[in-house]
């Protein structure tokens, strides 16, 4: 028998068989289950109760959604896959991807929730990104007793029934907790595999760069901004997009 869970975001159900891996991903899985060189990151901050990681991607980009994940992870994992978990920023293309698969099969509850480019430039980057974040601790299946926050600022998130639940917010969460490090992963993921998407049924935005800049104010998108103006994904009431 297996336990399905449900990616909120999409309504996927995943389930926890897992299909024949890929010769990339068998690679992948080898390396994964040597012990790890670097420092394994702590599981949470309070592994008395039952704690959310939660983090953003997407958020200082010039173009697009962004994303937010929160996950809650187990005490125990079945294997050594877990010490790999870390910042989003520090890990390869292909080693996110594998990860964000495995959080999505052993995490006890996550989702990803989003905010559009029209929402962001009608309430702020900052509100939007605090929005989706309580989104997605709205489509957790199980309800957490603390949340950890990657950043310095965080509304008081209740449940519907005016419940406050408690959050700390952590700096450089993404480094020092695997909850938050398991957040930013899957935000990071569904951001790019977005992006990505974008430029698939859009070929005409491929001259932003976004393939290699995935949306980032880079020197190559701002110049192309300059050359062809805003696409009517961009962010209008971010820096050069508003003048043009």
């Amino acid at each position: 028998m297996t336990s399905d869970k449900i990616n909120f975001e999409t309504d996927e159900i995943i389930s926890d068989t897992s299909p024949s891996l890929s010769k990339k991903d068998e690679r992948l899985l080898k390396t994964f289950l040597k012990n790890p060189k670097f420092e394994t990151l702590k599981l949470c901050d309070d592994q008395e109760v039952l704690e959310a990681g939660i983090d953003e991607a997407g958020r200082g980009c010039l173009c697009g959604r962004v994303y937010t994940a929160s996950v809650i992870l187990p005490k125990e994992f079945p294997d050594t896959i877990y010490k790999h978990i870390r910042d989003s920023k520090k890990i390869s293309k292909d080693k996110r991807k594998f990860l964000s698969n495995y959080i999505k099969k052993h995490a006890i509850s996550y989702c990803i929730t989003y905010s559009e480019p029209s929402e962001i430039d009608e309430i702020n980057i900052l509100q939007a990104t605090i929005k989706s974040m309580h989104k997605s601790l709205d489509g957790l299946s199980i309800v957490p007793d603390g949340i950890l926050v990657d950043g310095n600022y965080f509304k008081i998130y209740k449940l519907k029934g005016g419940m406050i639940i408690p959050h700390k917010l952590v700096e450089g969460g993404d480094n020092k907790y695997m909850n938050i490090a398991a957040a930013s992963i899957l935000a990071k993921v569904a951001h790019d595999d977005y992006i990505n998407n974008l430029l698939d049924n859009n070929p005409d935005l491929e001259k932003y760069g976004w393939r290699k800049n995935m949306g980032y104010g880079t020197s190559d998108h701002i110049n192309a901004i300059k050359l062809y103006g805003i696409s009517d994904f961009h962010r209008k009431s971010f820096g050069i997009c508003k003048f043009k």
